[in-house]
């Protein structure tokens, strides 16, 4: 189950890893105290800055950490390889996927990790129960493996525009995917790669409650942007948004391997 619905966590609270990975772009809001104030019973924060490679030099770049360091703040956070994962999120970037797919670029079973269809927004108007009460956490040890296949790096970005073997998507505002509106980073100039699609993410969520379209809405609205098969890359401003494309696309494809560019727009677009 890529997804979870409010329903089914909210039973099964006590068999699972709750982890919340909220991230804001704007600097008006501070996941970390957000968690603090209120979160679901037993989550776990997971901060996606931190979480990530800190020595690129990217506004947002969230490149990974090392397989190191990922090994070292997921026991801190006490969670087994063996260890049924549901991460949420408080983000209108559906934060939770990048999580998501972090988890499992280093090793853990796709099986075993799912995002809450809604995340908080929808728990939240489903009145369920959240709380300030900070979680519990018995330090574990986790063992981390690299799958190197579901990422792509700028030259393979550049090799692409002549070869075509994959379609890159850009999660991005269609504005900004044409150059018409700025880019929210001022070192990062206006624009797209070239031979790139435009999928906004807004365009597959209800934003009402942060859910995703249902299947055959996924299906139609990918198969008009050309992509089928699993030679399908995301891309975005900094690749969180491109985690979420990666995860409805899984959602309509079962065979479907997440891949991002994880530099995106932040890397291509730097001035």
């Amino acid at each position: 189950m890529t997804l979870v619905s409010t329903d089914w966590l909210n039973k099964n609270l006590n068999k699972v890893k709750i982890i919340d990975a909220s991230w804001h772009l704007v600097k008006n809001r501070n996941a970390v105290e957000e968690y603090n104030e209120e979160h679901l019973e037993n989550a776990i924060f997971f901060d996606l800055d931190k979480n990530s490679n800190q020595k690129k030099d990217l506004p947002h770049g969230h490149f990974l950490p090392s397989i190191s360091d990922h090994e070292k703040t997921v026991s801190e956070m006490g969670i087994l390889n063996t260890d049924r994962i549901i991460v949420y999120c408080c983000s209108d970037l559906i934060s939770s996927c990048r999580a998501w797919f972090q988890f499992i670029y280093f090793g853990h079973n796709p099986y075993l990790v799912s995002v809450l269809n809604g995340g908080m927004k929808k728990w939240k108007k489903e009145k369920k129960k959240v709380t300030n009460i900070k979680t519990k956490i018995t330090p574990s040890i986790y063992i981390a493996k690299e799958n190197t296949n579901m990422i792509k790096i700028k030259s393979e970005i550049n090799e692409n525009i002549k070869s075509k073997k994959f379609t890159l998507l850009d999660a991005r505002s269609k504005n900004r995917f044409l150059g018409t509106e700025p880019e929210p980073r001022p070192e990062i100039k206006s624009g797209s790669i070239e031979g790139s699609k435009s999928l906004p993410l807004n365009e597959l969520v209800n934003r009402e409650n942060n859910t995703f379209l249902n299947k055959e809405k996924l299906r139609d609205i990918f198969s008009l942007k050309g992509a089928s098969g699993n030679e399908i890359v995301m891309s975005c401003g900094s690749s969180v948004s491109a985690s979420s494309l990666a995860l409805a696309y899984s959602i309509i494809n079962d065979d479907y391997t997440a891949k991002i560019y994880i530099g995106s727009w932040a890397e291509y677009g730097k001035k």
